[in-house]
């Protein structure tokens, strides 16, 4: 057969796909330089031998390739000879869709709803307020279930254990408290030893402990504590920071991480709360915390994908549900070093690896407050509020600046994110929730309702709904 010289031929390039952590899905193949997303996927997906299609991002030098590669990759520049490392992207299976409407208006709370937060098995909701109350909500049926009492001051946090069989708040006197969600009542006595207010609660992992017997709170009084939610005693007072402790974390390799009003974070053993490491950069208060490992960490044996949870009460074993848990904090944090960032009132985020005293980078930008910061659930991104009305979104591995939210007009004060993390929560002063598209880069969803400054914010673990409270005392439920 004769080649019709005039006839243009399509441009090949050499190109092998890489992972994010740089792992090669095969050896190099030859591709037409006009090659689609589409077909990338396609070919993505038979490299790896998928059964089941998985949709990918893929990258060339940090470029996105949105159509084809002729138009991310400049092909002048391109030799035959070189290699294009296309580096590839899972994308989580299941959608979350934005919430759009507000579903139920829940009064109840006598004063502000301080926190909130849905179940690791996002089956129930719990709110902390000032009334002294928390309150325990029916998510099928979008009503109060039960109201617990007995706490002397304002409520501050809740926390839920990650079997979510248990629920603990924490107030402004000092005391932790146990509530079981499915009567309402108290477990053993108050958790008491703190001498100030109590301003963060986090639970051992599931991996770790299956019974969920151990809890972390971090004090005003500058100490953090680890408590026996059985015997209801406290097994360690962890002293060291010299002021107020603003958030303390219970990582998944058994390190406890607390962040401090001394300008410092501090990583911990949890077993004999032996202090590892100091972590010092911000010039001003540090005012929150999230580690890489935050949402498996949360979610423990709950995967929102497969469904684990409905297992769970037909007393399914318990060991394989912790190597579920087990697992799935492998799969983010593979060698047990851990990533964690930190928020400050110095207008400043830092990133670090619990394996180095010196920080990762410095992320600037903010100019006000920093007052939260969250890892998305695909360890991709990171997302910060800041009192400068904007949020920030960051890449997860390098703290890169990716682009800043705009629309509120008053302090946002929390963010959340979708269990896809396609899309970012916030909470702000100005009385509203928005819901900002990371892909996009822009806002997606106004949700006003609110009578005044919002709170707290959340996200079912599951993506099903948002729960949000504040000022007005009304805890409300959104939905799509």
């Amino acid at each position: 057969m004769e080649v019709d010289e005039n006839e243009p031929t399509t441009r090949t390039v050499q190109a092998r796909f890489v992972s994010d952590v740089g792992e090669e899905a095969g050896p190099p193949l030859a591709l037409p330089i006009n090659v689609t997303k589409e077909q990338l996927e396609l070919i993505c997906n038979a490299l790896l031998k998928n059964e089941q299609q998985t949709p990918y991002l893929f990258f060339v030098n940090d470029d996105e390739i949105k159509e084809s590669v002729e138009q991310t990759v400049d092909s002048k520049r391109l030799n035959a000879e070189d290699v294009l490392d296309i580096v590839y992207q899972p994308q989580a299976v299941f959608r979350v869709r934005a919430v759009s409407r507000c579903t139920s208006t829940m009064p109840g709370h006598a004063e502000a709803v301080v926190s909130l937060a849905f179940s690791p098995n996002s089956i129930h909701l719990a709110s902390g307020s000032g009334d002294k109350t928390l309150r325990l909500w029916d998510l099928t049926t979008e009503t109060p279930h039960y109201t617990c009492t007995g706490h002397r001051q304002w409520v501050m946090c809740v926390a839920w254990a990650p079997d979510s069989l248990k629920v603990a708040s924490a107030c402004k006197a000092g005391e932790i408290r146990i509530w079981s969600p499915d009567t309402g009542k108290q477990l053993g006595r108050p958790l008491v030893g703190h001498k100030k207010w109590i301003s963060c609660l986090s639970w051992e992992p599931y991996h770790r402990n299956a019974e969920c017997r151990y809890l972390a709170s971090a004090g005003n009084d500058n100490d953090a504590r680890i408590w026996d939610v059985v015997l209801g005693t406290c097994v360690k007072v962890i002293a060291g920071h010299t002021a107020a402790v603003t958030a303390v974390r219970w990582g998944g390799s058994g390190l406890l991480y607390t962040s401090s009003r001394d300008r410092t974070v501090k990583m911990w053993r949890a077993e004999d709360g032996v202090l590892c490491k100091t972590f010092t950069g911000h010039a001003h208060w540090v005012n929150n915390l999230a580690l890489n490992t935050d949402y498996v960490l949360r979610t423990g044996p709950f995967h929102p994908v497969m469904d684990k949870f409905k297992m769970y009460g037909d007393g399914t074993d318990k060991d394989a549900l912790k190597q579920l848990a087990l697992e799935r904090y492998e799969q983010v944090c593979p060698d047990g070093v851990e990533s964690f960032v930190s928020c400050s009132d110095d207008f400043t985020l830092y990133l670090w690896r619990a394996n180095q005293k010196q920080f990762v980078t410095r992320m600037t930008g903010h100019q006000n407050v920093v007052n939260d910061v969250k890892y998305s659930p695909d360890v991709k991104f990171i997302a910060s509020a800041s009192f400068d009305k904007s949020i920030r979104l960051w890449r997860a591995g390098d703290g890169a600046f990716i682009c800043a939210l705009r629309g509120h007009v008053q302090a946002v004060y929390t963010v959340s994110w979708s269990a896809d993390s396609r899309l970012v929560l916030s909470g702000s002063k100005d009385s509203t929730l928005k819901v900002w598209s990371v892909k996009e880069r822009k806002l997606v969803q106004e949700l006003p309702g609110h009578a005044d400054e919002v709170y707290g914010v959340d996200w079912a673990p599951d993506g099903s709904r948002v729960a949000s409270g504040g000022k007005d005392k009304v805890l409300k439920l959104w939905a799509y």
